[in-house]
């Protein structure tokens, strides 16, 4: 192999390199980018789902359960005489 025929696949070696390092980094700043976007996403879930936590343990609460069955559907305690149990 002559010098000259080296020193020239050093050169498209070295230019092969430099463009697999360039592109390596733009893939990383568009792979970064998109976790960004991921984790805020994935934040704005997890703050969704404290709330609805909160919504469910509210509405969990039995004096809400209580009220809302005597308002909405009219229900109420049956009186002593009404219970009858049942057993198998």
């Amino acid at each position: 192999m002559s010098l000259r025929f080296v020193v020239l696949l050093l050169l498209a070696l070295d230019i092969a390199s430099a463009i697999g390092v360039v592109w390596a980094r733009h893939r990383h700043r568009q792979l970064f980018v998109e976790l960004s976007r991921e984790e805020k996403a994935r934040d704005a879930l997890n703050v969704e789902f404290s709330r609805l936590q909160l919504e469910q343990a509210t509405w969990a609460e039995g004096t809400l359960i209580d009220r809302a069955a005597r308002e909405r559907l009219g229900m109420v305690l049956p009186r002593a005489d009404e219970i009858v149990v049942v057993r198998r």
